[in-house]
């Protein structure tokens, strides 16, 4: 597979200044890049933690999917990607209707919808989800989305552990696909066993030392192939920065990446257009 990129827009770190949210999207599409992706953070509290870093509560985390539709509406081309939805807390019935409007809005570019499972037992409280049980939250709801998207008139049915309905039609359908793609992120073995099961790709965490990412790209891989599942189609998505060298780039494919997502420091607007101009120009991304 060629290796595409993606730019990663953080509102909680660049803000949501619709203008400065728009401008580096349409430079984004304009200098070759595939991909826009934004991330989530439904709530935060005081002293919520992932890891050593520690998240400001006022960090003002703009809904992920409300700012891809209005990204949809100022571009033509960039694919609209999350990075990461917390799945777990969102209820999958309501949540396959927005994906597919976005969708068909943007006449088929939400296309790199990546699911996490969120890492704050806060932020699952607030929701009234069990933290412990939010994998299997996860792994149901992307069941039922796919059952949603597929089925017609005749309605489609479900009884599992989280969610349960009968005979219900959801419109409108993805365009011109029978189910959206879904991938999984994520730095946890479940999480590549997940992608292998269920994704259409595998987008894993930064925090993880060479041998670690090997062995769950091949869990991953083990899991799908056991699940009579094609795991060269399988999609390996990973974190990049706006200052990669090409020789970077090369050494990404040679693990098998096939996408590459990329942040800029630069907090200034005029320094992050700049930014994408000389990574396109580095890379040879075609306009």
């Amino acid at each position: 597979m060629a290796m595409n990129f993606g730019i990663a827009y953080n509102t909680g770190f660049y803000g949501s200044d619709p203008d400065n949210l728009i401008a580096v999207a349409r430079h984004a599409e304009e200098c070759g890049f595939e991909s826009f992706y934004v991330s989530e953070h439904i709530v935060l509290y005081p002293g919520a933690r992932q890891g050593r870093f520690e998240f400001p509560p006022g960090l003002a985390v703009a809904d992920p999917l409300e700012c891809l539709s209005f990204v949809a509406a100022a571009t033509e081309r960039i694919v609209l990607g999350t990075g990461v939805l917390l799945l777990p807390y969102h209820h999958p019935v309501v949540l396959a209707k927005r994906l597919a409007t976005i969708d068909v809005l943007s006449k088929g570019r939400m296309r790199l919808l990546t699911i996490g499972l969120g890492v704050l037992p806060g932020e699952a409280q607030a929701i009234g989800v069990d933290f412990a049980a939010r994998g299997r939250v996860a792994d149901e709801a992307i069941d039922v989305l796919r059952l949603l998207w597929a089925g017609d008139e005749t309605g489609v049915s479900f009884a599992g552990e989280f969610f349960s309905f009968t005979d219900i039609c959801s419109f409108p359908k993805p365009h011109q696909i029978r189910t959206l793609p879904v991938h999984v992120g994520g730095s946890s073995r479940a999480a590549a066993r997940r992608a292998g099961l269920r994704g259409d790709g595998y987008f894993p965490g930064g925090a993880l030392t060479v041998q670690q990412r090997t062995e769950q790209l091949e869990l991953m891989r083990s899991a799908a192939r056991a699940a009579g599942r094609d795991a060269d189609a399988l999609e390996y998505t990973r974190w990049g920065s706006i200052d990669m060298s090409v020789a970077d780039v090369a050494e990404h494919a040679a693990q098998g990446v096939t996408r590459l997502v990329v942040g800029f420091g630069a907090v200034g607007v005029a320094e992050q257009l700049e930014a994408l101009s000389d990574f396109a120009a580095r890379h040879g991304l075609a306009r």
